[in-house]
């Protein structure tokens, strides 16, 4: 039956099924991992609410089309009108394999593109995997496959290749040599626009390349989560930069929540490009702090956060400060309860929208 902090998961996303993975306003649709979030931090009362605010602002999912074949698969990557079909398609999936077999499988295949819709499809999928970890019902898995589908329709690529250096680095020292795009080469628009210009940037190229992946894997999320959180500190200047920011933390806590459930070659694949995604957010939108060393305590318990994050009601608040703060359970960081009290100040609900 699942944990009782999840009582109202299954509603909502029966709720929010009808519709698809983009906002009225193009953004992303992230009604399905703050029910889950919400749920996460104990307030499942909270849920509905907050869905009843959001669905407004949804659009109703794409008319299936065309079935995608197993062996043709990767035709239909990044292909958002295709988001129906791949939802069947994984699905189908599904009903072949274990939901752990099809994420190890498909996590492994889908990792090149960890950047995609600003790291939205990795997101959704770790909330869809906790959920799943907390009872295996038919609305959790259908939101599992239509996670997948999120990150393959959406499927997008950061650049890689240069010369690999004759030693990794430590992911401190390693982010501080991130070079940083010139204010006259950065692309106006949304995060992906900017991310996309990083192709015209070869300095960035071997980014890729320059930490270690081997050993445990638990340690490494635990260590770039945390290096992720002091970089948002250090440069989240406003709302846009906040909102970029915050999916560097975010996507590298959900390869934490899928890790535990794929095995360590698929989630060592994965870590490759988070890390590479997180340096392609500083690259793009940095300044020349990299990351916040010293780091006041903030002045709020663990509880207020919380409290501060609901009356917030954004999106990106709500689902940050969870994110900062079961990783902070997992590993006390000063970084986190001030980078949740941060983003709640300064990132505000654009009711407009």
């Amino acid at each position: 039956m699942g944990t009782s902090g999840y009582s109202t998961y299954d509603d909502a996303l029966d709720r929010t099924a009808p519709y698809g993975i983009a906002l009225k306003n193009g953004n992303f649709n992230h009604a399905p991992m703050v029910a889950e979030t919400l749920c996460a931090l104990g307030h499942p009362e909270a849920v509905m609410p907050w869905i009843d605010r959001y669905c407004e602002r949804m659009q109703p999912r794409p008319a299936a089309g065309a079935r995608i074949r197993s062996d043709r698969w990767s035709d239909a990557l990044g292909k958002r009108e295709r988001f129906s079909d791949w939802g069947a398609f994984f699905q189908t999936e599904l009903e072949r394999a274990p939901w752990s077999t099809v994420l190890d499988c498909w996590v492994r295949r889908l990792a090149p593109g960890y950047c995609a819709a600003a790291t939205h499809g990795v997101i959704r999928l770790g909330h869809a995997v906790r959920g799943l970890a907390d009872a295996e019902t038919p609305s959790r898995l259908r939101e599992f496959a239509e996670a997948l589908a999120s990150w393959a329709a959406t499927w997008e690529q950061l650049p890689q290749g240069g010369t690999r250096p004759v030693e990794t680095l430590p992911p401190r020292e390693a982010i501080t040599r991130v070079p940083l795009v010139p204010p006259e080469l950065r692309r106006p628009g949304n995060i992906m626009a900017a991310l996309g210009g990083l192709g015209d940037f070869p300095e960035f190229l071997p980014v890729i390349g320059w930490i270690d992946y081997d050993g445990p894997i638990a340690p490494q999320i635990v260590e770039l989560t945390e290096l992720f959180a002091r970089v948002y500190l250090a440069n989240a200047r406003d709302i846009a930069t906040a909102i970029a920011f915050i999916h560097s933390v975010t996507s590298t806590a959900a390869l934490g929540n899928i890790a535990p459930y794929v095995s360590a070659a698929t989630a060592r694949t994965a870590l490759r490009y988070a890390w590479q995604t997180g340096c392609g957010l500083y690259a793009c939108y940095g300044g020349t702090t990299a990351f916040s060393a010293a780091i006041a305590p903030s002045d709020k318990n663990e509880q207020q956060l919380i409290e501060q994050a609901i009356a917030n009601g954004d999106e990106h608040v709500i689902k940050f400060t969870e994110a900062c703060l079961s990783r902070h359970a997992m590993a006390p960081s000063a970084a986190y309860l001030a980078a949740a009290d941060h983003a709640a100040t300064t990132v505000r609900r654009r009711r407009s929208e």
